[in-house]
Parts: structure tokens; C-alpha cells; sequence
């Protein structure tokens, strides 16, 4: 039977006890998603391969690699097409736990719109032990989540479901840098695809870690491959964020965003930064003045 969708990922290297705690964690959740999902994780990461095994999940391993060695993220993207039929495709962080919701929300946009990208928010919180899976663990995990966690800004995109058809040609970005992300929802964008923001209906759950997998242990922002990733992307003006979303899934419906002033502040940041990406004139400084105003309000990076 054909699944609806197929969920991949790209883990990191199992080798530090919490990252493989965490990282087995989220791969479990996707497997409770229904008998209509697919999984598939994709690389040749240490450790890999042996958690595949033991979790029972199909592992493409023959991915494209840049000169510092990091996956490909437009590779990862062809392997999954290649190796599923599913209708739509859904990129997830291997950090990332997912629920249910999220299938039932997935249909929903797919009924309402031929092209789209469904992005949303997700929350943070402090996870250090293998979770409990069995029946409850859902409401359990929910629980936990309302006295614990806290949601994530809008700059940040860790989930990524769309038709299977689209995002065929990608740049070659590094996977896990700073980036490639946010130039999805550009991209879906200047496409003229519905992008979608699922927060009001989806909750996901980011298992917080440190960057002890990364070179200097530093957060990806700082690194060369994010540079390179941005440079891919176009500029950091081509750099969209949950924000840039056309509607919002509400009540099983696409909806208008609502306006809010850090929403407002970044549509106007949008229409005056320059088509030619030129950092000089003055909608250039005006542009520059509202997102340092929106930066200050969230405290974003981006």
C-alpha cells in the first residue's frame, strides 16, 4: 500500500550518549505517526546504521557529500523522492518529536491547496532520557510539555511537508548549517506555492542539546558551511522565516496571518529591501532599521 506520506531525516552521529538518546527518541515518535507514514533516514554517520537496524527503518546511505564532508541537503531531498511514492514529502530534524497532529494537518492543506509548503514553530525543551512510547505517552509528553516548555522563535524552521513534486533542484547546501532552511520558504515563495504556517495546529518538540557534534563545539551560525549556505541562497536577504508565511492553519483552515507587530515589522522590511540586493540607498537603511526593531523585539538571529 502506498504511504501518504514519507518522513526523512538526516541524523547527526550517534556517538554522544544524549544526541543518540534524543536522536532515537524522535525517530521512534515518527514511527507511531499510522500505518499511512513512512520513514527513512538518510547518511553513513556513526552509529547509523546500527540504530536503523535495531528501530527497523530503511536507511539510504549512498548520499552526496561537500568538501568538508557534510551531506547534501539537495541530495538527502533526491534519495527520499527516489525511494518513496508517497504524495508528500516531510524533512524533519532528527532532534525533532513529532505527533499525529501533524499527518491529520498535512491532509487538511493538501485539500485546499495543489502547491504548498507547511512550516511552523516549534517548541523547546530539556529531554535527557530515552521516553516511554507506551500507550498515553502522547498526553504524557503534552503534559510535560505545558509546565517545561517554551516555543521557539519564528526564525527558525525544523519541519518541512510538501507535494512530492516540488524542490527537485536544489542548491548544493550543507545539511545542519545555518541557511538552507530558511531559503526553502524564499524559494516556495518567489514560486508563487502556498506557504503555510501549522503552529496554531501542530505542535512539534525539539529536544534541546549542546553543539558538541559541530567543529569548536560552536553553534552552526558561526561556521564557515553556513557562510557558504548563504552565499548559495543568494544573500542573506533570500533568507525567510516562519513570519513570510502567506496563510496559517487554523481550525482545519487556511487563514490570513494574523497581524501582529513583529509580523507587520517584517513586511515592511521585506518590501524595502532592495530587488538587487544592494546594501546601500535608502530603502536599504530603512529596511535595515526594521529589522534591527524586530530583532530587538524577539531577540532573533536572523
Amino acid at each position: 500500500m502506498t504511504a501518504l506520506l514519507t518522513v526523512f531525516s538526516a541524523p547527526k552521529p550517534f556517538l554522544d550518549p544524549h544526541i543518540a538518546t534524543i536522536q532515537r527518541n524522535a525517530i521512534q515518535s515518527w514511527l507511531q505517526l499510522g500505518s499511512e507514514v513512512d520513514v527513512l533516514l538518510v547518511g553513513q554517520e556513526a552509529g547509523l546504521e546500527q540504530a536503523a537496524s535495531e528501530l527497523g527503518v530503511r536507511l539510504l546511505s549512498d548520499v552526496r557529500r561537500n568538501e568538508a564532508g557534510t551531506p547534501l541537503v539537495s541530495s538527502i531531498f533526491d534519495l527520499a523522492r527516489q525511494a518513496s511514492d508517497s504524495p508528500l514529502l516531510l524533512y524533519v530534524n532528527a532532534d525533532i518529536l513529532l505527533l499525529p497532529e501533524i499527518v491529520t494537518a498535512a491532509c487538511q492543506v493538501a485539500s485546499q491547496a495543489e502547491k504548498f509548503l507547511l512550516i511552523g514553530q516549534r517548541w523547546d525543551m530539556d529531554i535527557t532520557q530515552a521516553l516511554d512510547f507506551t500507550p498515553g505517552w502522547q498526553a504524557r509528553l503534552k503534559d510535560d510539555l505545558r509546565q517545561r516548555g517554551r516555543l521557539h522563535l519564528p526564525s527558525g524552521s525544523d519541519y518541512f511537508v510538501f507535494p512530492r513534486q516540488l524542490f527537485q533542484d536544489m542548491p548544493d547546501f550543507a545539511i545542519g548549517r545555518a541557511g538552507w532552511d530558511n531559503w526553502m520558504i524564499y524559494y516556495a515563495c518567489q514560486q508563487g506555492w502556498l506557504v503555510v504556517d501549522g503552529t496554531p495546529a501542530i505542535t512539534i518538540l525539539h529536544q534541546n542539546h549542546d553543539y558538541g557534534h559541530l567543529p569548536g563545539s560552536k553553534p552552526h551560525y558561526e561556521l564557515p558551511e553556513s557562510q557558504q549556505n548563504t552565499a548559495l541562497a543568494g544573500g542573506s536577504a533570500n533568507l525567510y522565516m516562519v513570519l513570510d508565511s502567506d496563510r496559517q492553519l487554523r481550525d482545519g483552515q487556511l487563514r490570513r496571518p494574523t497581524p501582529t507587530p513583529t509580523w507587520m515589522l517584517r513586511r515592511g522590511e521585506i518590501l524595502l529591501t532592495p530587488p538587487d540586493g544592494s546594501r546601500q540607498g535608502l530603502r536599504w537603511k530603512l529596511a535595515r532599521r526594521l529589522r534591527r526593531l524586530r530583532r530587538r523585539i524577539t531577540g532573533s538571529l536572523v
